[in-house]
């Protein structure tokens, strides 16, 4: 399909890019228009440079001095020089028509007309979206005016919140499309309203569509708000600019009566003097995004409503609403509308809203679908699209990969390209524009979003799987199944039945399997094993993890899918098995308590292991600390020696002399695992990781989450 996107910092495109799969609780939605975001599309096209923008967010070189310690100059020099190319989607509100659901959506059917929203949804010729974000289009509202229901559910949230009732007077301060929507709704709920903006022709189209009073938002504002309102100031100030100045929320504070309300929709710098606002006891509320439902992942992408007794008004709800409103006749959008382009005329588009002469508003993009008579019938998937003609050079090795996250870029797709002999032939992802700028930017000869693509590609000699975790035993067992060799990142299986099946298919098929375990290839842990070669007797080991990044709403933080103990700390099991060389044979662990949104007590844990050697490990795994405190240390004590690593980088040899090492940037190991791994396919080997170590570190984590709940010490016993 052709999508629009950002290349870079501020180039808009219209490239193509593979369909959406389908997802539970989502549909496929062909637009017939969408409507493009002035404010906060436009926010993310940095039309001065990338000077100024960090002249602005000074943040962003304290971003490139953390990953620069992290990974190094030359990785670091290439992900910054790739922003200036990386794709970006851009946009969250159309409409159009069903060409697809999940067996999970039971209300809506193919072919109806529908309004979508969600982030990240984009303009393109076919949308994934999820049920909760989708409304039902009344048969009066054209689809030129059903693309308006996102916004229009902004704009609806923004006046619930403001708790507008009859008589109340509101001054909106902004009055761009959804500060227009604002004004036109606060009149609806019986408001008084006191529309200002800066540019006249604005104020006059407030006027035109039923502002009580439309005031030029120059000096006089303050003075003529305090003549309407008896010299007492606004109830409600809703603030729906978008400025890098603070100079909206300081007027909405002058304009505001004692104990009066603000609300801000806007993005704006939200600073008031404190003095100010205590004295008049102002109420500072803010108006997320369409409403109750808002960000939450639960809602938004697993399609769980808010029951309707206890949350009346949803973002789908809101939706439905605006959508009603605008049948009824109630909301007038035609004259909110400036300009129309073709789907392809989209540069063009986003040219005419950021040129301040242009006098536009609504921006809507039409698309191929708008003169289909049945779009839901000439609907054929499209999931897989060439980058490049076939390289003429043969390969030994041809790699597909699964998953376009940040660990495939910044740690294996370099590390792959490093490698004699191999060439990147595929880049599978569900989100197309990811999948197209990977390809693009790594050489590859095609993405797409169906893994059938790759799995019957005969070109695909190894699959890199670095997806999230819950998917790896699936697409890890379905790549062996196909013929083809696996590199799984860890965990390499979540339960101690998907370990039992992979290794049962790497003994069927004879194919190599290895797991993404790099601390094994290390230098500075190669040289801590070394240290502990020639003991004679057991050893103790202490691993510290502290990530306070898996937290919250972090995917990985979920105890339904690992967490960060099957998902990270799977990593240490597998080092303290590799360093001593012996078998875990009980653990017992304990964690901080349960139920809890944040700190998730699964994710913070201390865990005791018994080796059959007689030695003794423990691993302590938190979220809960702060990234100034240090990450990752380990300490291994035999006769006579005792070694330290820190973070990869510094060393520390204790025996009859002490010794330290250190590198200034660290050192983690994917080089050397890479090169090793396709060595041992060349040579038949088995792989320095193999499937039966993954399988150990993921039932090491299953025991130690199993004893945490029990409060008692667990066997493993790895018999696969």
């Amino acid at each position: 399909m052709k999508q629009v996107i950002r290349k870079g910092l501020k180039e808009i495109i219209v490239d193509e890019v593979p369909d959406a799969p389908l997802i539970p609780h989502h549909l496929l939605i062909k637009p017939i228009y969408s409507l493009i975001s002035s404010g906060t599309e436009t926010a993310s096209i940095h039309q001065e440079g990338i000077l100024k923008e960090v002249a602005e967010n000074p943040s962003h070189l304290r971003k490139i001095w953390d990953a620069l310690k992290l990974n190094g100059p030359v990785r670091t020099a290439s992900e910054v020089i790739a922003k200036f190319s990386e794709y970006a989607v851009l946009g969250y509100s159309g409409a159009g028509v069903v060409v697809g659901k999940h067996e999970t959506v039971q209300d809506l059917n193919v072919g109806d007309r529908v309004a979508y929203g969600g982030e990240g949804t984009g303009h393109g010729e076919v949308i994934l979206t999820g049920r909760n974000l989708v409304a039902r289009v009344p048969d009066e509202v054209p689809f030129e005016h059903a693309c308006f229901a996102t916004l229009g559910s902004i704009a609806l949230h923004s006046v619930r919140t403001a708790d507008i009732s009859l008589g109340t007077r509101v001054v909106v301060i902004g009055l761009g499309l959804v500060g227009q929507l604002i004004s036109q709704l606060v009149r609806l709920q019986g408001g008084v309203v006191i529309a200002t903006d800066l540019r006249p022709e604005r104020v006059e189209l407030a006027r035109r569509l039923g502002a009580d009073h439309a005031l030029s938002g120059d000096a006089s504002v303050v003075e003529a708000t305090s003549s309407l309102t008896e010299g007492k100031g606004a109830d409600c100030v809703i603030v729906a600019a978008a400025s890098k100045s603070e100079a909206p929320c300081r007027l909405a504070l002058q304009l505001c009566r004692d104990r009066g309300r603000i609300v801000i929709v806007g993005a704006v710098p939200i600073n008031f003097p404190w003095e100010e606002m205590y004295l008049k006891e102002i109420q500072l509320l803010m108006s997320r995004a369409y409403g109750p439902g808002s960000y939450d992942p639960a809602y938004e992408k697993r399609g769980q409503d808010y029951p309707f007794a206890y949350v009346r008004w949803t973002e789908n709800r809101n939706m439905e609403e605006f959508l009603r409103l605008v049948a009824a006749g109630r909301i007038d959008l035609a004259p909110l509308i400036t300009h129309r382009f073709a789907l392809e005329e989209a540069p063009e588009a986003y040219k005419t809203i950021l040129d301040p002469q242009s006098g536009s508003l609504a921006v809507l993009l039409r698309y191929p679908a708008a003169s289909e008579e049945k779009p839901a019938e000439t609907f054929v998937p499209r999931r897989k699209v060439a980058v490049r003609t076939s390289s003429a050079q043969r390969a030994e090795f041809r790699v597909a990969l699964i998953g376009a996250g940040n660990i495939a870029r910044w740690a294996h797709l370099p590390s792959i390209k490093k490698v004699n002999g191999v060439r990147l032939r595929a880049i599978y992802s569900t989100n197309g524009a990811r999948a197209k700028s990977y390809a693009l930017r790594f050489g590859a000869d095609y993405c797409c979003s169906d893994y059938e693509e790759i799995l019957q590609d005969p070109e695909v000699d190894v699959v890199v799987i670095t997806s999230r975790n819950q998917y790896h035993y699936q697409q890890t067992l379905a790549a062996l199944r196909a013929g083809k060799h696996v590199f799984v990142e860890k965990p390499m299986a979540l339960t101690e039945e998907e370990c039992r099946e992979l290794c049962e298919a790497v003994r069927n098929t004879g194919l190599h399997l290895t797991v993404g375990f790099n601390r094994r290839f290390a230098p500075l842990y190669v040289e801590m094993k070394k240290q502990l070669a020639g003991r004679t007797s057991p050893a103790v080991i202490n691993c510290r993890m502290n990530s306070p990044g898996i937290s919250g709403s972090y995917w990985m933080a979920d105890p339904a899918i690992g967490g960060a103990i099957l998902g990270e700390a799977c990593h240490f099991a597998d080092l303290i098995y590799w360093l001593l060389e012996s078998e875990p044979i009980e653990v017992s662990a304990y964690c901080l308590p349960t139920g809890t949104q944040d700190p998730i007590g699964e994710n913070n844990m201390v865990a005791s292991f018994r080796f059959a050697d007689g030695s003794i490990g423990s691993l302590t795994y938190c979220t809960v600390g702060s990234k100034t405190s240090g990450g990752e240390r380990v300490e291994a004590f035999a006769q006579g020696v005792g070694v330290t690593v820190d973070d990869f980088k510094r060393l520390i040899v204790c025996g009859r002399s002490k010794r330290k090492s250190f590198n200034l940037w660290a050192r983690k190991g994917y080089d050397e695992q890479w090169a090793s791994f396709f060595d041992a396919i060349r040579q038949g080997r088995e792989p320095e990781v193999t499937v039966i170590d993954g399988a150990r570190a993921t039932l090491c984590c299953v025991r130690m989450l199993e004893s945490a709940r029990q409060l008692r010490p667990v066997r493993i016993d790895l018999s696969c």
